[in-house]
């Protein structure tokens, strides 16, 4: 690559930075200002799904959160996927544990879109290998405006699960963002169906809605 090809490169990259702006605060010229930074940093809390499944999030999805992961997912800035994988490594390598990393599956018409596997590329950015064990079998709709009752309706059935590789092998599912908890309560019944153990799930963010669950009610053992 010659001198001319370097300079345009460079000037390219000058020019998205430029036209780059916070995500959390708006301000012009940096993808992420050091004060938004610092608002990533991993408030962990514990919850639980409907069906009794502990999920360990690192942060609550409202705020600078809530706007970085939608850049993310909705405009395709991956680079905030490295400072949101470092806020979930912690939580994520303490319950991955002699586990298997098994994402919540992107379906083919968010991955056309997008060009990326979310919860992968964040367990990537993170430091860790997962193993793509679940598979979408169905279509479902748009999980957003859906109450609780309807979106378990919605991803009953939806997924199914790669033969576990011995009795009860160990997993952890992964989300970027959980809300309801329906997704991974449908997860876990996909694995379990396919002879894992799941031990648990871990989310880079949750919603308000899971925060109101008890969570302290579990029906699964789950030791991290």
């Amino acid at each position: 690559m010659d001198a001319d090809q370097w300079m345009r490169i460079g000037q390219e990259a000058l020019a998205f930075l430029l036209a780059a702006s916070c995500p959390g605060c708006d301000q012009p010229g940096t993808l992420l200002c050091d004060r938004c930074r610092q608002l990533l940093e991993p408030q962990p809390q514990r919850l639980t799904t409907p069906q009794g499944l502990e999920v360990r999030a690192a942060m609550t999805f409202e705020g600078v959160p809530a706007r970085s992961i939608r850049r993310l997912k909705e405009d395709g800035a991956t680079i905030l996927a490295r400072p949101l994988g470092c806020a979930v490594a912690g939580i994520l390598g303490e319950a991955a544990r002699g586990a298997v990393i098994a994402p919540v599956p992107t379906s083919w018409v968010s991955f056309r879109r997008r060009g990326f596997r979310v919860p992968e590329l964040l367990i990537r950015r993170a430091g860790f290998e997962s193993r793509r064990t679940l598979r979408p079998v169905r279509r479902t709709a748009d999980q957003r405006g859906l109450g609780r009752a309807a979106r378990a309706r919605n991803v009953d059935g939806s997924m199914r699960a790669h033969p576990a590789p011995r009795s009860h092998a160990r997993v952890v599912i992964f989300d970027d963002v959980v809300t309801t908890g329906a997704t991974l309560d449908e997860a876990a019944r996909a694995l379990r169906a396919a002879g894992w153990h799941p031990v648990g799930a871990v989310a880079l963010a949750a919603t308000a809605r899971l925060r109101g669950t008890d969570p302290t009610r579990s029906e699964h053992t789950v030791n991290w």
